[in-house]
């Protein structure tokens, strides 16, 4: 089967050549399944922005390898014991991409998130068929095309950052970055009730975006000092919740100054894992009492990304797509910023 796999490591905008991280679909083994396992036909794999940050090995993993943890598909195969949640041959389905094995000391302490076996399950989605066990699967509603299904995945990172943002209603808001997970994150702020909604954002279409997502205020950081103007909004005070999407290392520092005394600060993006940013702990964690933290993966979320799903406007982030034989050209789009999210098709299915 046809699969997107990373074959030289590097950055995929190093101008030199020889240096550049490079991508080839691929034909590779059909992946066995086991019985409580679903063999899903993949209809589409949406690049996430940490897919590039793979490329350039950020975990330092042996290449080739493959990609893609945004899916959505149609099941075609059933394991023998796959008979828990009901799932049949021709569902339409979404899922998370890693299955915690409920047996390590993580698993059982409540901490899903640091499953010391959650990577065994990582297989590639950006192929055209791909294997989960059933706990991952989630069947979608008939009124959910399969573009949007794939979004499920980036939806529980929004569910995520809530449950460790934690907004209480009237709570003042800023998220940094217009990405997908910063535009998620941000109407799902907005559902909970978020004050002051602010996006500080470069591009100026995905600020519009945000306006029309929720956001009351919007910050362009290439003309405007995001202090003065994050302190303009409120009034001298800060935010209470503030929320790096960027992934920016030119964003992130500004962030603490911008956090109000006793607020909440998280950086939530995936970051270069050699980035070590100053910050001076007697005026944010001892004098303004700031909690500081950040997310990996999306542990307990997707029950109720699965619920808010419908109530997410995800039109605008479905309607660029590349067929699978051209990974090349979907990643330069997305690497562009031209587009709110890449979708790759990996089949074609009614």
């Amino acid at each position: 089967m046809k699969s997107i796999t990373v074959v030289k490591t590097g950055s995929l905008k190093d101008p030199d050549p020889q240096k550049r991280g490079r991508i080839e679909v691929r034909d590779i083994p059909m992946q066995p399944l086991g019985d409580e396992d679903v063999r899903i036909k993949v209809a589409y794999c949406s690049i996430c922005g940490s897919d590039p940050h793979l490329v350039e090995n950020i975990f330092g993993w042996e290449p080739p390898y493959g990609m893609g943890h945004e899916v959505s598909g149609v099941i075609v195969e059933l394991g023998p014991k796959a008979t828990k949640k009901g799932l049949k041959v021709g569902d339409r389905v979404a899922g998370n991409f890693l299955r915690f094995c409920g047996t390590c000391y993580y698993c059982q302490n409540g901490q899903q998130q640091f499953c010391e076996h959650a990577d065994e399950s990582n297989n590639p989605g950006m192929s055209e068929y791909l294997v989960w066990h059933e706990s991952q699967v989630y069947k979608m509603p008939d009124n959910v095309s399969l573009k949007e299904a794939c979004l499920l995945e980036p939806v529980s990172v929004a569910v995520r950052i809530m449950d460790k943002a934690n907004i209480k209603f009237g709570q003042r808001v800023l998220i940094c970055g217009g990405g997908p997970i910063g535009l998620l994150t941000l109407q799902a702020a907005a559902m909970n009730g978020a004050a002051k909604l602010t996006l500080v954002e470069p591009i100026e279409a995905r600020r519009a975006l945000a306006l029309t997502f929720g956001a009351e205020y919007v910050i362009d950081p290439t003309v405007q000092s995001v202090r003065e103007a994050a302190m303009e909004i409120t009034g001298g005070r800060g935010y209470d919740v503030v929320i790096d999407c960027s992934g920016s290392v030119k964003a992130v520092y500004d962030l603490p100054f911008i956090t109000a005394k006793g607020g909440t600060l998280l950086y939530a993006a995936m970051y270069p894992n050699d980035y070590e940013m100053p910050l001076n702990l007697y005026k944010f964690c001892y004098y303004n009492e700031l909690t500081i933290s950040g997310i990996y993966v999306s542990p307990y979320a997707f029950p109720r990304a699965f619920e808010m799903f419908p109530r997410f406007k995800l039109e605008a982030f479905t309607d660029t797509v590349f067929p699978i034989d051209q990974a090349e050209e979907a990643f330069r789009a997305h690497l562009s910023g031209k587009h709110i999210k890449v979708l790759i098709q990996c089949n074609q299915i009614d």
